[in-house]
This record gives C-alpha cells, sequence and structure tokens, in this order.
C-alpha cells in the first residue's frame, strides 16, 4: 500500500515520517504519473492559495480533482482541508480548491500567525485519550453536508464547538497540524481508511 503526500509546499517530510511510522509506503508527489502510483494521498499545510497554484503549474490540479471525484482516499491538514472543501469561505479571489468534501470551511478562521495555539481535542475514531492538536493560521469548518461526520472540536474558549475534524467516506481532514505533534494515531486513522478501499 503506497500513499502519497503531495510535495508542493508545507511539512511534507513530517507527514511522510507519520505515514511510514504508521505502517504504509510513504512517497512524494509532485507529478501526475506519481500520482497514479499512489493508493491515497495527503494534501499537508501551507498557504492554499500556493499550494492550488503550484498544483496547477505542475500540471496535478485536474488529475487530483478526477482521483479524488474517482475515490482515491485523500486527507488534508490546515491547508489541505480547505483544498478538499466544496466551498471556502474568506478566499482569496479566483481561489480554487479541490473538491470532494461537502463542507464549507473558513479560511485563517482563527487568526493570524500570532494567534496560533495549541489545544488537546477529543476525536471520534481514535483510540487512547485526548489528541495534543497544533493550529496555524488554522481554518474551521462552517457547516458540514448531511454525509460528512464530525469527528472533533474544540471544546475551551472562544472558539468552543468550532468543528476542526471531519470525515467523508474515504476523504479525512483536519485544521491542525498532526505531524507536528509527535503522535501518529490520525495517520494512522488515514492508512486504515486507505486499507479499507484498496483491500
Amino acid at each position: 500500500m503506497r500513499v502519497g503526500v503531495l510535495a508542493l509546499q508545507g511539512d511534507v517530510r513530517e507527514h511522510l515520517a507519520a505515514l511510514e511510522r504508521s505502517g504504509a509506503e510513504a512517497v512524494p508527489v509532485r507529478r501526475p504519473a506519481e500520482l497514479d502510483a499512489v493508493d491515497g494521498l495527503v494534501i499537508p499545510g501551507g498557504e492554499s492559495t500556493t499550494i492550488g497554484k503550484l498544483a496547477e503549474a505542475f500540471e496535478l490540479t485536474e488529475p487530483l480533482r478526477k482521483r479524488i471525484a474517482a475515490g482515491m482516499p485523500a486527507y488534508g491538514s490546515c491547508a489541505g482541508m480547505i483544498l478538499l472543501a466544496e466551498r471556502v469561505l474568506d478566499g482569496v479571489e479566483g481561489q480554487q480548491s479541490l473538491g470532494g468534501l461537502d463542507v464549507t470551511v473558513r479560511r485563517n478562521a482563527f487568526g493570524r500567525q500570532v494567534d496560533s495555539f495549541e489545544e488537546t481535542i477529543s476525536i471520534s475514531g481514535v483510540a487512547g485519550g485526548p489528541f495534543h492538536a497544533v493550529f496555524i493560521r488554522a481554518p474551521w469548518v462552517e457547516s458540514v453536508g448531511p454525509d460528512v461526520e464530525v469527528l472533533g472540536a474544540v471544546e475551551a474558549g472562544s472558539a468552543a464547538g468550532r468543528i476542526v475534524a471531519v470525515r467523508q467516506g474515504g476523504l479525512l481532514a483536519t485544521s491542525f497540524h498532526p505531524e507536528l505533534a509527535g503522535d501518529t494515531r490520525v495517520h494512522a486513522l488515514f492508512v486504515e481508511i486507505v486499507k479499507e478501499q484498496v483491500t
């Protein structure tokens, strides 16, 4: 089982390492041929508009949309969540997403870089207790479609109740960066999702 990490911007090495520790063969993806060779894909954090422009430059946008629409499992963290969302609020003019996830997300919902924070989040489907979540210029989910399962929300403070982890079939997304927490449980969940699809 081979899982790719979209290697255009963001914490690519950290995601590759977390996937390897979760039992997957992890490879960087920058070209359509590399995308064709993976069973699932992680779209890392970074800057969603920049990743979108680089995907266009590397001729990956349409191949990504087609694979996701055809059922390829994908996990988006932070900017990756924005790229998987069908609807984006506070996006820049002309911002494109890859779609697939029936959610509305608000870009930079928690504020600027200086407003980054860490919090403990309980995530449905992830055993072993709460998850230490790192939020950096993170989005949140404003609303979900009927087929979307809410896996986690902020539990305290002014953003209490805001949705930060969702799943719809083979698509998984979090507002936070699990690759920065040294905890591979979210990656392990995604690897299990990919296994379900390929077996």
